[in-house]
């Protein structure tokens, strides 16, 4: 009879020992329903999380760290501006002599901005579902004029109306070294590509400015000067994360000018990132 009860014992042990055993190499902190294992290891062969094996086949469940980091983020969009100008004013006149709406116009689909991220890092406030995000990069405004417009200093900056050549590129770039800071809401957080949404606001300062020329007559000229651009350009931004795609948009609060000219920027793209 103890003998009996031995074998049984030992037999109970060998079945527990097997329970535990998979074809993964883990020995513990596996569960096996059906047809479907899951190694819980803490780390993934692909990352932090869990592996759930399910008819031969592996799966992630993705687990975020509280502070993750993305380097390297780019970003392309087009860009415009809403002008409020009252050009009958003094103001207008003095900084655009005979100026009007139409001298500002912007080429469709050629006036274009790209972001260069640094870096953007997501911090875990609630569950990774509201997450704090931050970075900082640099935004390369290009406006693409459709009339001859020129803009000098002469001392202060003057805009005029140039008929006499012809113009085959006629483009004022603004370049922001920008801080942008969001409230995230990730919808998906154990999903590496899910769905989410982001608000806030940047602050950039302007570190370069100038007026791209080229005309039939004098060929590619350049003029590098600030042209009563504001320094700071503080704006209201967005970010819509749909699965691998991500949208960004922003909305400065004031005018790109200091003086002359009432044109705040807008911009909407796509962005190109891990999350």
């Amino acid at each position: 009879m103890k003998r009996n009860v031995l074998v049984l014992a030992s037999v109970c042990l060998y079945l527990s020992g097997l329970a535990q055993t998979d074809s993964t190499g883990n020995k513990t902190d596996t569960i096996r329903i059906g047809n479907m294992t899951i190694v819980k290891s803490g780390k993934s062969s692909s990352g932090d999380g869990s592996e759930v094996f399910m008819g031969g086949r592996q799966h992630t469940l993705y687990r975020p760290p509280n502070i993750s980091t993305n380097w390297l983020i780019l970003d392309f969009g087009f860009t415009n501006y809403n002008d409020r100008t009252n050009y009958a004013s003094a103001a207008a006149q003095q900084f655009a002599p005979g100026s009007s709406s139409d001298w500002f116009n912007l080429r469709t689909g050629k006036s274009v901005d790209v972001n260069i991220w640094f870096f953007i890092q997501r911090l875990n406030l609630i569950g990774h579902v509201v997450n704090l995000k931050y970075g900082l990069g640099t935004e390369l405004n290009n406006y693409r004029y459709n009339a001859p417009v020129v803009f000098t200093e002469n001392p202060s900056t003057q805009v005029s109306y140039d008929d006499t050549r012809h113009f085959k590129k006629d483009k004022l770039a603004a370049d922001y070294l920008t801080a942008p800071l969001m409230l995230n809401f990730n919808f998906t957080p154990h999903r590496r590509e899910g769905f989410g949404l982001s608000l806030g606001a940047s602050a950039g300062y302007l570190y370069s400015s100038r007026q791209k020329i080229i005309t039939s007559e004098d060929g590619k000229q350049k003029s590098h000067h600030d042209f009563d651009l504001n320094p700071w350009k503080i704006s209201w931004i967005g970010e819509l994360q749909l699965g691998p795609v991500k949208l960004f948009g922003s909305y400065a609060t004031q005018s790109m000018f200091k003086k002359g000219l009432n044109q705040t920027p807008y911009t909407v793209g796509i962005r190109f990132s891990n999350w």
